[in-house]
């Protein structure tokens, strides 16, 4: 199912984990409402960097997120978060410093761990830019992208 012009439900929904797992990874009513903005809001940026962008992560069930320790809040299970790479465009650093000179209405935008960008919508945008790094407790946020 086509949620926009580049962007299907399956590759928002897709995950190994779940796969390997037999877990159900189908978005409700809503998360799927709220996949289709996240996927229009993607594609703003695909239409801006004029490359495709690749989505390791996007949808989560609430058993997968629990699964790969995902945050207990995480966007990801409302259908408003992905983690992303376009590497045809350059780095997750350049990704997400071009995503943060755009001035998009986004949630959050968090450089993890140089590997991939989390980006996230909400109804009430925070604007929030932060950068993930492996910290001495785990992982730590730093605001904006250091």
């Amino acid at each position: 199912m086509k949620l926009s012009q580049h962007f299907t439900l399956e590759e928002l929904t897709f995950s190994q984990t779940a796969s390997r797992l037999s877990i159900n990874n189908e978005p409700g009513r809503e998360a799927l409402g709220n996949l289709k903005g996240l996927a229009n809001f993607l594609e703003v940026i695909r239409m801006k960097i004029g490359e495709p962008i690749f989505v390791s992560s996007g949808f989560r069930s609430e058993r997968l997120n629990d699964k790969i320790g995902g945050s207990r809040t995480s966007a990801h299970m409302e259908g408003r978060a992905a983690d992303i790479v376009a590497p045809n465009f350059g780095t997750p650093r350049e990704l997400a410093e071009l995503i943060v000179a755009l001035d998009l209405e986004f949630d959050q935008v968090i450089l993890e761990f140089d590997r991939w960008v989390h980006v996230a919508v909400a109804e009430k945008p925070r604007h929030e830019i932060l950068t993930a790094q492996h910290g001495i407790r785990g992982t730590e946020y730093i605001v904006g992208l250091v």
